[in-house]
């Protein structure tokens, strides 16, 4: 069964990662963030990795290395332990998806991106989708969710028919990717759309105007666009998408 998108995810601007500046101690998906996020009534974008307890840390990279500076993979770490990692240069440590919920609280919508296990994009996954779907059971605010690997939404549709889904993707790039080339083909047609139930994308701003978005555009998708750096950008990406994933600048929105 396919769910739509709440209007939200189509009139608030959503940020990526939430409203990260590291540079003024809000590093990315860190509770400061979000709270700028909410602050200025933006949509808010978060990644969740599996940590060795089964539990859905919100953080985007596999390693820990760029963020915090430490050795080792998100998945190697209990959520205590990684809950007591500081993220560079701020006062900020890694939280969780249900400490997120808690504080975003309905206030506005929530974009949350499932990250591939292993980057393989394969069938091997199940565990941090059954963390989300427990997780986000009883949530009563606007959320959806979405990953690159379509195994990861097909999972998510049996496990929670009533959350809206997505995919994330782009022109899988072989600079980009390491997967064969293939797969990247594969992915890059955007075949497992109606297979997952899925109701939106999030697509890559540089590739918009690909043949296949503009198809699923035409048949109702709702299509929001990843990762939009200026108000020159936004304003040529809404030719083609409904919302944007932005960083680095302060759209504009109504209230």
């Amino acid at each position: 069964m396919k769910v739509l998108l709440p209007k939200e995810f189509l009139t608030r601007p959503i940020a990526h990662r939430a409203l990260h500046d590291a540079s003024d101690g809000r590093p990315e998906n860190s509770r400061a963030a979000v709270n700028a996020a909410l602050k200025h009534g933006y949509g808010i974008e978060i990644d969740v990795q599996l940590t060795s307890d089964a539990q859905a840390a919100v953080f985007h990279d596999h390693a820990l290395e760029r963020l915090t500076g430490r050795e080792g993979l998100v998945r190697e770490r209990s959520m205590p332990e990684l809950a007591s990692i500081a993220l560079k240069g701020s006062n900020e440590t890694i939280p969780d998806l249900a400490e997120v919920l808690g504080m975003v609280a309905g206030r506005v919508p929530l974009l949350i991106e499932i990250k591939d296990p292993d980057g393989t994009f394969g069938p091997d996954v199940g565990s941090l989708e059954g963390t989300v779907a427990r997780t986000l059971a009883g949530y009563g605010g606007p959320a959806a969710v979405m990953s690159f690997n379509p195994h990861c939404v097909a999972t998510m549709q049996a496990l929670a028919p009533g959350v809206p889904r997505g995919l994330v993707t782009c022109a899988f790039r072989e600079t980009e990717w390491s997967m064969p080339r293939a797969r990247r083909a594969e992915l890059a047609g955007i075949p497992d759309y109606e297979r997952v139930g899925a109701s939106f994308i999030s697509h890559d701003v540089r590739d918009l105007e690909c043949a296949r978005v503009l198809e699923l555009g035409q048949r109702g998708a709702s299509i929001i666009c990843w990762t939009v750096r200026s108000a020159e950008e936004e304003r040529w990406a809404r030719a083609f998408a409904a919302n944007v994933t932005f960083e680095g600048y302060l759209p504009d929105h109504a209230e």
